[in-house]
């Protein structure tokens, strides 16, 4: 997961509600998305200005329309923007805050007149398979529904496409309903990310008992920080899903809460395998540090025997390398042949010992 960089210090000593974008422009200009969907009708605009944005805040004021409205920002790095929105629809100056202030933990809080749901999104990079995590901020009002978004794109195909050909339930009930499908959306594309992470743990457990490798401690170092970084966005998330099934807003309907329980059921079992996951990295810490350590001990086994056998082959040789005048086998005719003959069958003698004991 790459290094993300957040300008917090900007805002050291600023009074609460100053409105500061804190993560990287990861887009030119703001683009927005307007869908309005009930029962009988569905249609799509593409506002190109704040103003046209507004327009259909407005017209989601009226009690009396019950279509549910989805307004989708991307791009948060133009403030101004962003706080004429949220100026519209009597949003909370902390709230605003917040929206931009990327990097949040997952909270929800409730308002007099809104719901607002902090979440982080987490996808897979097309090119490489490495985790793109972004802040996703949701804003629930009657039946207006406001996403905010770092930058283009998102896990909300589905939904989408639920949405334009009227399948299930979600044109048939409250914008509280399709609060619920967004952020299952988003729970289910943890499952995504964690198949990928298991297969690369086994991959990972593979190498290291096979040929670990300064690239297998980096690797392995790499996918710890991906688990413990996914741990530390959706570990909250189990708070937020318990709240949100016990809010009691007339847009949250009794019979979305039974999908919002099971949403949590998800969300607990996505946690617990992020947690075998961390321990499996663990663990693979450990295979790392035993396999290294292991090989390195069968090199110094190999090193010692061969030490061993030329120990006795030395000693032979520093004994008639002396420079004495009278020793009787130097005068011998096959004395060198012969201590030749001694120091081959002592090394082969010695091999022989030490197989049968199986240390070689």
């Amino acid at each position: 997961m790459a290094k993300r960089k957040y300008k917090r210090k900007l805002k050291a000593g600023l009074a609460p509600g100053t409105l500061l974008f804190t993560g990287e422009k990861k887009m030119e200009i703001v683009d927005f998305s307007v869908i309005q969907a009930g029962e009988d009708f569905y249609h799509e605009d593409k506002p190109k200005t704040v103003l046209e944005v507004t327009q259909f805040i407005s017209d989601g004021s009226n009690p009396l329309d019950q279509r549910t409205r989805w307004i989708n920002i991307d791009g948060l790095h133009d403030e101004d923007k962003v706080a004429e929105i949220c100026h519209h629809m009597g949003l909370h100056k902390l709230t605003m805050e917040d929206i931009l202030s990327v990097g949040q933990r997952p909270k929800l809080e409730e308002h007099e007149n809104y719901l607002h749901i902090v979440l982080r999104m987490c996808m897979l990079h097309p090119n490489d398979s490495t985790i793109d995590e972004e802040q996703l901020s949701f804003v629930l009002q009657g039946n207006l529904l406001v996403t905010f978004q770092e930058k283009t794109g998102d896990v909300f195909k589905n939904v989408r496409t639920r949405l334009k050909e009227g399948k299930g339930f979600i044109r048939k009930r409250s914008a509280g309903y399709l609060l619920y499908a967004l952020m299952d959306a988003v729970v289910d594309h943890y499952f995504v990310v964690l198949e990928v992470l298991g297969e690369r743990l086994e991959n990972m457990e593979l190498e290291l008992l096979d040929n670990p490798g300064k690239d297998s401690m980096s690797g392995l170092h790499h996918l710890r920080r991906e688990i413990i970084s996914l741990r530390r966005s959706v570990y909250p998330l189990r708070e937020v899903i318990s709240q949100f099934s016990k809010i009691e807003e007339p847009t949250i309907e009794k019979s979305t809460q039974v999908f919002i329980r099971d949403l949590y059921d998800h969300t607990i079992q996505v946690i617990e395998t992020i947690e075998v996951f961390r321990d499996m990295a663990t663990g693979l810490l450990d295979l790392y540090m035993n396999s290294v350590s292991n090989k390195m001990n069968e090199i110094m086994k190999v090193l010692t025997i061969i030490a061993t056998i030329f120990i006795p082959l030395t000693f032979v040789a520093g004994v008639y390398g002396m420079n004495f005048q009278y020793m009787p086998e130097l005068t011998w005719r096959y004395g060198y042949v012969g201590l030749l003959g001694f120091m081959l069958l002592t090394a082969l003698l010695m091999l022989v010992y030490f197989k049968k004991k199986r240390w070689l």
